[in-house]
């Protein structure tokens, strides 16, 4: 058995990142102590590389959880894509080193690209994702954001973060007011258009998620400052009536 501060030191995966994990349902420890402290097991670490490997390809840990759970989850395909990945990433990093000596020998003015070349480790990436991705959210998504731009994507983003900064301004009033709740249905409404469709159970997992600690609330409480996120939470379950 190995406590959280360990797997952390082992993985590079902070306490607060196992500690969200946990309080999501994505990687329970093997068991507690009776202090309440985390244990983790072998296999509660290889079901952490197999999270590792979905979050290298970017796939939401929504859907991370709805395929590592699947009867049908294959762990030596999900290994063997793993170490797919890290080769072409070796490779990427191997051919970078050798332009910067190439560099060094001839001189700035030599121009050369290639090396910054990653359209290998994206089309990998792609296919991965393809073979992975069957949930109907990832689906849609996958859908909605084929078209869109670098640019595009990042600017969706923005003003999804905007949503945030606006519940932000709102955190001294009632979670059930009216302006609150709006802005509650500003959020799902947004989700549905640009994302995948957001009925009030996916809504309301994804406030649990929001609440429980790490980049999320991390990130929630960076645009609308600390406790934005319980408060998005909390003004969630008003409106899904829990």
């Amino acid at each position: 058995m190995m406590t959280v501060n360990e797997v952390s030191k082992l993985t590079g995966v902070s306490i607060r990142t196992l500690q969200y994990y946990d309080n999501i349902g994505l990687l329970k420890p093997a068991e507690y102590t009776e202090p309440g402290y985390r244990l983790y097991d072998d296999a509660a670490l290889e079901r952490l590389q197999q999270i590792l490997l979905f979050r290298e390809l970017e796939f939401p840990l929504k859907d991370i959880k709805d395929i590592i759970t699947r009867s049908d989850f294959d762990k030596n395909k999900a290994l063997e894509q793993q170490i797919g990945l890290l080769e072409l990433r070796k490779e990427h990093i191997e051919n970078l080193i050798s332009m910067c000596h190439d560099l060094k020998k001839r001189g700035v003015k030599h121009m050369d690209f290639s090396a910054f070349d990653s359209s290998k480790l994206e089309e990998y990436a792609k296919q991965a994702k393809e073979q992975w991705g069957a949930t109907p959210e990832y689906k849609e998504y996958a859908e909605k954001s084929k078209d869109r731009s670098k640019q595009d994507e990042e600017s969706v983003m923005k003003d999804f973060m905007k949503v945030f900064e606006e519940f932000g301004t709102m955190k001294e009033k009632d979670p059930a007011s009216a302006e609150v709740q709006g802005q509650v249905k500003k959020l799902q409404g947004f989700i549905t258009d640009h994302f995948y469709k957001c009925s009030d159970d996916v809504l309301f997992g994804l406030g649990q998620m929001y609440a429980a600690g790490g980049e999320f609330t991390e990130n929630i409480d960076k645009m609308g400052g600390e406790g934005t996120a319980e408060f998005t939470y909390q003004a969630i379950k008003v409106y899904c009536g829990k």
